[in-house]
């Protein structure tokens, strides 16, 4: 299967709900879309009297993460979705601008499916993995409330960047990332979410994550896969990907951590001396669509493509143009080549 889709809600798209930018990709034509976690603000309260005995799931209005539970001078952390509120308990909420509750979430999940639109869900852009600070801790719970969402509405995959070097030296970087993640893989397999968490290659020299560094921690951090940001490759790299051997290269290099599904992003790009300046439309940037394509095409590869053009879902509609036309060009040769053969 090759789908295609935007990063985030189409521009063109009248209402700016999730559930109105499901419909209009489907209407675009288009069979995915990345669900844009922008906002994670996280606030706490008693349960109400007329909650208890009913399930965070249950609560209409609110996205409840977490119960605070009091047992005499015990105080645990329960992270069940399913577990009963009891009298006392203290409730923490997530305002995420996504969904307002766990009803709408299943929901969308329904017509996400019914639509044959796939889901995944991208964590806020400032993110910090490496570190041990307030900002890796917020990092994290960004992560864990995003898994409970995206399995929520059936959003396979999570992808998030990974944070900056900082003073750390790379293999700093790989072993408190590495160690990160495998704490938040324990967490997402403890609560049974079917979710992936995919770490997106990085287009700056300052941040981790080249292609490398990300095939690396999802060797070593299990259930971690990675998410090629085929800009962010060519921005790294000077300007690497130009031919169509120049990608598959990636592609081989990539399959045996993917197993059977890619999940990639696309677009133009603005680069100098190594480093991403800034997004541009697919036709004003130096890297082209059509080696991809025929590289797709060639390998049958099961992939999603995330426009993450500024133009979105019109560069989405694009590379779908792109790859029927690379598609009907060697049906072409192939029947004529067939046709010579008889000859």
């Amino acid at each position: 299967m090759i789908r295609f889709g935007p990063s985030g809600i189409p521009l063109s798209c009248k209402g700016r709900t999730l559930k109105d930018g499901i419909e209009d990709v489907h209407a675009l034509g288009l069979t995915a879309m990345e669900v844009q976690l922008v906002r994670v603000n996280l606030g706490e309260r008693y349960a109400k009297d007329e909650e208890v005995g009913l399930t965070p799931k249950e609560i209409e209005g609110e996205l409840i993460v977490e119960i605070s539970r009091r047992t005499g001078t015990k105080e645990e952390a329960v992270t069940s979705l399913d577990a009963k509120i009891m009298k006392g308990d203290v409730l923490y909420s997530l305002t995420s601008g996504l969904a307002k509750d766990y009803i709408e979430l299943d929901a969308l999940g329904d017509l996400a499916r019914e639509l044959d639109i796939e889901l995944t869900l991208h964590t806020p852009y400032y993110m910090d993995l490496a570190g041990d600070g307030d900002l890796t801790l917020r990092s994290m719970d960004s992560l864990k409330w995003g898994a409970l969402m995206a399995h929520q509405m059936g959003a396979g995959t999570v992808v998030t960047h990974v944070g900056l070097y900082g003073e750390l030296t790379p293999r700093q970087t790989m072993n408190r990332v590495v160690k990160n993640l495998t704490e938040l893989q324990g967490w997402i397999r403890k609560r049974k979410l079917k979710v992936k968490m995919g770490i997106e290659t990085s287009g700056r020299q300052e941040v981790f994550g080249d292609l490398k560094e990300v095939l690396k921690v999802c060797e070593k951090a299990k259930g971690v896969v990675p998410v090629l940001n085929f800009s962010h490759i060519h921005s790294r790299g000077n300007g690497s990907l130009r031919k169509k051997e120049d990608f598959q290269k990636i592609i081989d290099a990539t399959k045996p951590l993917v197993k059977k599904h890619f999940h990639t992003h696309f677009s133009g790009v603005e680069h100098e001396g190594g480093n991403e300046l800034r997004y541009t439309p697919i036709k004003r940037g130096d890297l082209k669509f059509e080696p991809l394509a025929e590289c797709i095409l060639d390998d049958n590869l099961d992939i999603t493509v995330i426009s993450s053009s500024p133009l979105l879902e019109h560069d989405a509609m694009y590379m779908k143009v792109i790859l029927e036309r690379v598609l009907s060009r060697k049906v072409g040769k192939t029947g004529k080549e067939k046709k010579e053969g008889k000859k």
